[in-house]
């Protein structure tokens, strides 16, 4: 099969670029981006000849459709949603299975901050979605929607806590990266940057929706806050976590929850931060006037403090997950629960969150490939990875050394 990465240049893609070359059955990976430069650096870091590079505009859909011709499977492994959306709209045109790794649930999009996503005319956002969906069942595309960390991961394993259970009630997943501890402590906010920041900042302001007593309730994220002990793996730590539309299909794929929430884990100390900077109006998107000039305050903030959040020599960092699942199994209540601890390759310099997101992208681009998941259309990974695909995809994820620890308790 041949799988086109797009964003391979960077640290996201080029972790999917690099398990994709590792498979025998995986003839060609192209790398798409508009430099040649520096995908030039990946080709060549990655050591394969199976690697091919094109250097193309993305949102130009006359130079993009040729290279997806050639393909089977894209991935996108791209940070906003402009991108995502036209790349999505393009793939489908050209006729090419597709998997992104975006927060979006990209049937229902969410209306606050776009990030330059340009609608079709006289369409609304879900009347968008619906398009995409039936354009791709009628051009016999797959396009798996949410295929990383979270979404990915946390879709596929809390989804398979669901079918495992007669009835079910409440779900939450909790995921997130942070720095390791050692790494926190050079850093503002007790974090350090493994994914782009500006769409970091995005989830910690918008409103999202998630489940309570069955009914769909709209909620400012970083409500709901959480401390919690991660005892799993031979770690123990303190952490804490706060809702962020990180899941967003789930409000649509698995109505018979009751409760459902996903949270993002940051270290104790983190959210306190940033709520300062909300007070301080720092993360508004609302221009002020500063010595005659207008400024954007988020712009701003992000100007100053993103070159204190960068990777510095010796940091590295950790993904951490914790899902809960309650529901009735065989007459009792049952609880099923999913843990990861994952940390930094130093050995190939790869940062956990490049594997834990770029690893189940390729993943889920290689099981499209190779005809395990048929169903066409927009589906997110929970309604697509089951029975012998997360089989299969299990360990897979286990052969590239992330480890998934099932808990079920009886309750």
């Amino acid at each position: 099969m041949n799988i086109l990465v797009f964003g391979g240049s960077g640290k996201i893609g080029t972790a999917v670029a690099w398990d994709l070359v590792q498979r025998g059955d995986v003839e060609t990976v192209g790398l798409v981006g508009r430099r040649k430069q520096p995908l030039e650096k990946v080709k060549k870091w990655l050591g394969s000849d199976k690697v091919r590079v094109h250097s193309a505009d993305i949102m130009l859909k006359q130079k993009t459709i040729p290279v997806m011709k050639k393909y089977d499977v894209g991935v996108i492994a791209l940070p906003d949603r402009r991108t995502s959306y036209t790349l999505v709209d393009t793939a489908i045109e050209a006729g090419l299975h597709i998997v992104d790794m975006l927060e979006e649930y990209h049937r229902r999009p969410d209306a606050y901050e776009l990030e330059g996503m340009k609608l079709p005319k006289k369409m609304t956002l879900n009347q968008y979605g619906d398009w995409l969906h039936e354009r791709a069942i009628k051009a016999g595309v797959t396009f798996m929607d949410g295929i990383g960390f979270a979404p990915g991961i946390s879709n596929i394993t809390v989804g398979e806590a669901i079918r495992k259970l007669d009835t079910v009630e409440s779900a939450v997943a909790r995921v997130g990266g942070i720095p390791s501890k050692q790494s926190a402590q050079r850093h503002p906010l007790r974090y350090m940057i493994t994914w782009a920041f500006w769409h970091v900042l995005r989830e910690y302001m918008v409103k999202l929706y998630v489940l309570k007593g069955g009914k769909m309730v709209e909620v400012d994220a970083l409500t709901d806050r959480e401390r919690f002990r991660f005892n799993k793996f031979g770690v123990d730590e303190e952490l804490e976590c706060a809702v962020t539309p990180g899941m967003p299909s789930f409000m649509y794929t698995r109505t018979q929850l009751r409760d459902f929430a996903e949270k993002t884990i940051r270290w104790p100390g983190h959210y306190q931060g940033i709520d300062a900077l909300k007070e301080c109006g720092l993360l508004d998107l609302d221009p002020v006037v500063h010595n005659g000039r207008k400024i954007v305050p988020r712009e701003f903030l992000l100007t100053m403090i993103e070159p204190r959040l960068r990777q510095q020599e010796g940091d590295t960092d950790v993904c951490v997950m914790y899902n809960t699942v309650i529901g009735m199994k065989a007459g009792r209540k049952t609880k099923f629960e999913y843990f990861l601890w994952d940390v930094a390759d130093t050995k190939l310099k790869m940062s956990s969150m490049a594997r834990v997101t770029g690893f189940p992208s390729a993943i889920g681009a290689w099981l499209i490939g190779k005809g395990m998941i048929t169903k066409r259309g927009i589906v997110p990974p929970e309604d697509c990875v089951e029975g012998e695909a997360y089989r299969v995809f299990m360990q897979e994820v286990k052969k590239r050394g992330i480890d998934i620890l099932e808990e079920q308790t009886m309750l």
